[in-house]
Formats: C-alpha cells, sequence, structure tokens
C-alpha cells in the first residue's frame, strides 16, 4: 500500500508548450509500479519573473524539477533555488543538445518554443491532417495517388486512429475498409505514389473489439459482424489480397497505435533509401 511518505512531487517547467517535457517523463515514469506522483506542469515559463512566481510552490511541494529552459537568466535563477532547496533539478535536453552541437560543428540558438513556429513543416502538418480526415474510411478515393500512406484493413482493425496519429506526424494518409462483398476501387491496385500497408488482427480480438463496439452503440450483439466464423474469413480475405498484391503487413494485435503508426514509419524509410530518394522523417511536433 502506498503511504504518504512513498509519493514524490514531479515538477516540470517549459518555456514552451511542455509537451516534449511531459511526454519524457511519461515515458521514463512508465518504467515504473505503482509511482505515486504528483504532477506540477509550468509552461511557457520565458522570464525569470514568471519563475519567482513559481519559486513558493516548488519550496512548498519538494520534488523532482525537470526542465526545458533557454533564457539564461530564468534558467540560473530556477537551479540557484534548487540547490538552497535541496531540489534535485535535471535539464532533460542538455545531453542531447550538447551531443548534437558536437556532432553538426555549431552551437544550438537556444530559442524557446522553436519546433511549434509555422514554418514550413507546421503547415504541411495541417495539410497533412485535413487531408487524411477527408480521406478516412475510402472516402476521396479519386485523390489516392496524392497520399503519402494508404492504410487498409477490415473493420476495427485500427486504421483511423493510426491514421490520425500518422497525420499529426506530417504524412497525408487515407484508408479503406476491407469488404468480402464490396471489391475495393481499382485505383487502389494502380497506385505508385503512396505506401500501401496491409493491417491485421487476430479474429478472436477483432470479435472483442466489435461487440464492445456494438455494446456502446447499444446496437443488436447477434450479427454477422461479430460472428467467428464471419470474421474468420474477413481476415483471410484480407491477408490474400495484401499478399497477392505485395503490400507489407503489420499485425496490429498486440500493438499500440503508436507502435504500429512507427513500424509504418520505418517502412517509408526503407522504401525511400531502396529507391534512392530522400526520406526526411517524422516532424517534430
Amino acid at each position: 500500500m502506498t503511504t504518504i511518505a512513498d509519493r514524490i512531487h514531479l515538477h516540470l517547467l517549459s518555456d514552451s508548450t511542455g509537451e516534449t517535457l511531459e511526454m519524457l517523463a511519461k515515458a521514463a515514469l512508465a518504467q515504473f509500479d505503482d509511482a505515486d506522483v504528483v504532477r506540477h506542469f509550468w509552461p511557457m515559463v520565458r522570464s525569470r519573473q514568471h519563475l519567482d512566481r513559481i519559486v513558493p510552490e516548488l519550496k512548498a511541494n519538494p520534488g523532482l524539477v525537470l526542465f526545458t529552459l533557454v533564457n539564461p537568466e530564468a534558467r540560473a535563477r530556477l537551479e540557484e533555488v534548487c540547490t538552497k532547496n535541496g531540489l534535485p533539478a535535471v535539464p532533460i535536453l542538455d545531453r542531447v543538445t550538447e551531443a548534437l552541437e558536437k556532432a553538426l560543428g555549431q552551437e544550438a540558438h537556444g530559442r524557446p518554443g522553436r519546433q511549434h513556429q509555422m514554418d514550413k513543416a507546421y503547415f504541411e502538418r495541417v495539410e497533412a491532417i485535413q487531408f487524411t480526415i477527408a480521406h478516412d474510411d475510402g472516402i476521396g478515393w479519386e485523390n489516392w495517388e496524392e497520399a503519402d500512406i494508404i492504410l487498409a484493413g477490415v473493420s476495427r482493425s485500427s486504421k483511423t486512429p493510426t491514421s490520425i496519429y500518422l497525420a499529426n506526424r506530417g504524412f497525408k494518409v487515407a484508408n479503406i475498409p476491407l469488404v468480402v462483398e464490396s471489391p475495393p476501387p481499382p485505383k487502389l491496385f494502380e497506385l505508385s505514389k503512396p505506401l500501401v500497408v496491409g493491417l491485421t488482427t487476430a479474429p478472436e480480438r477483432l470479435v472483442q473489439i466489435r461487440r464492445n463496439r456494438l455494446l456502446t452503440l447499444n446496437e443488436q450483439s447477434q450479427t454477422a459482424y461479430i460472428d467467428n466464423e464471419r470474421v474468420k474469413s474477413e481476415v483471410a480475405f484480407a491477408r490474400r489480397m495484401f499478399a497477392d498484391n505485395g503490400w507489407p503487413v503489420i499485425d496490429v494485435t498486440r500493438r499500440s497505435i503508436e507502435e504500429t503508426a512507427a513500424a509504418i514509419i520505418r517502412l517509408c524509410s526503407e522504401r525511400s533509401h531502396k529507391s534512392g530518394g530522400d526520406f526526411e522523417g517524422v516532424k517534430a511536433i
């Protein structure tokens, strides 16, 4: 049983939105079981004056301080406060930035929130999200050649959430549900630019997901949609199509959306390298 003594306060201070800081903290905390952590989130800290308003909270709730501050004055003030009050403070991007400076032979600019600037990459991500939303569930197949990735799979095989996740990483994605009685548009087999990826999953798991979906919609549970043999046939139909067309296949049964997306991005990279093209990779958000 966790006691008050086992609880720690985790202060996250960022000079930008704090998204990077939160993700890193979450990834690190995932390595610990039943950690009782009280998070204190302080975004957009860009001046000593702002930091001074936070200092009383640091003193009142002593704990671990993780920060990404590039303003020298604010950073010096934070380090001074932490040292004086015995608070461990970790500048989580310093080692990475130092390594990049050495590898690139240049100094980092030290601009807060630079990854969130409304530059070309930002607008490309917005365009990717708009494209992906407009080409969900087989819609707009006439424009599929403009996509970077096409996801194909039976109903409830994580096509839409994976598409949205990839769109947030800058990829234009379309997806198409594979239905035995309704063949996909011929366009799907004629594409040259997009990478077509098949998503599959274990029939038993698919039945469970579909049954839960019907329950949330208050619909009848005894339908062909969740019939075991029927679902097995659907999955087999999709797998044959993947094999016949030489499309890479990802089994999402035990994968999170993030893991599936990472595998797809890797496929994009490998395809680009084989074709001799340049792969820009994932754009920071």
